[in-house]
């Protein structure tokens, strides 16, 4: 079972130091937002994605509360650290590049890499991608996401010692007419110092993310509570346990300043696997 010690730790995600600028930012905006209500100016806000089916009975599910969809409640989404292991050519390795790293399943490597699978719970997860300016009311047709997490274990491919030669847990997909890309893959675990989370960058077009050029957004979904404790529970997640024992939401480094604009709606079970939604405003 690997390991991160705290100098890796705070490299995961650079630490509170590194995202305080954006912090920064962040709690600017929600004043700028409460100044402004009723003057005119745009409500901020990020939104779970709508229209998602009941879970079956018996089913573990959680639901993002306060993020509804509507043209009064729309902001783009908040800027996050990608974090130390992005990927994308802008911390050594750049896999958009690869032949291979345009597609939905995630689950396995792809090219000249060692060709292992990242064995966990099932998990899809769909991002849907609308646009800001319209009040969220239009879907961004033809824009492109990124995105990568770490296997149950708590390890990145490319990067964590005994991975570096996978490339899985990484994947790039175009959005369709409806603003959406949906991708497979399996819950991620919790290494020590970070919420459960889903790193995602926003492109303009396939073009540009392929090319590594041109990001639109940077930012990271969050996984409820509940859920986790029902994954973390089985086999393959022991680590998870006690790392997600010694954090919450408001003690993250990325999401204390404010999670109901990340935090995914999820429905589904263990035996069965789960389906996370968030709509995401660019």
């Amino acid at each position: 079972m690997r390991r991160h010690d705290d100098e890796e730790v705070h490299e995961h995600d650079r630490g509170l130091s590194y995202d305080l600028p954006v912090l920064a930012r962040r709690r600017m905006i929600r004043l700028l937002a409460g100044a402004s209500a009723g003057a005119g100016l745009a409500a901020l806000v990020g939104c779970t994605a709508e229209n998602t089916p009941p879970s079956a009975a018996g089913d573990t599910s959680s639901t993002a509360a306060g993020t509804s969809s509507s043209a009064g409640d729309c902001a783009t989404v908040p800027e996050e650290t990608a974090g130390p292991y992005p990927g994308d050519g802008s911390n050594g390795v750049n896999v958009l590049k690869e032949s291979g790293v345009v597609r939905s399943d995630i689950t396995g490597s792809f090219g000249d890499s060692a060709g292992g699978t990242a064995e966990g719970v099932p998990l899809t997860f769909t991002l849907t991608v609308v646009d800001a300016a319209s009040g969220c009311g239009t879907p961004r047709k033809g824009a492109a996401v990124y995105v990568w997490h770490c296997d149950p274990e708590g390890g990145y491919s490319l990067y964590t010692e005994g991975v570096t030669d996978e490339n899985y847990l990484r994947g790039v997909q175009e959005t369709d007419e409806k603003g959406r890309v949906t991708f497979t893959s399996v819950f991620p675990g919790c290494y020590t110092g970070r919420w459960p989370h889903i790193h995602f960058e926003v492109y303009g077009s396939l073009r540009d993310a392929t090319s590594a050029t041109a990001i639109t957004s940077t930012s990271q979904l969050a996984l409820p509570k509940d859920v986790c404790d029902t994954v973390y529970a089985t086999e393959g997640y022991e680590s998870s346990v006690d790392n997600l024992g010694r954090l919450s939401l408001e003690s993250d480094s990325v999401f204390r300043d404010g999670h109901d604009r990340q935090l995914a709606a999820v429905k589904g079970s263990v035996e069965e696997g789960y389906t996370a939604t968030l709509t995401i405003a660019v």
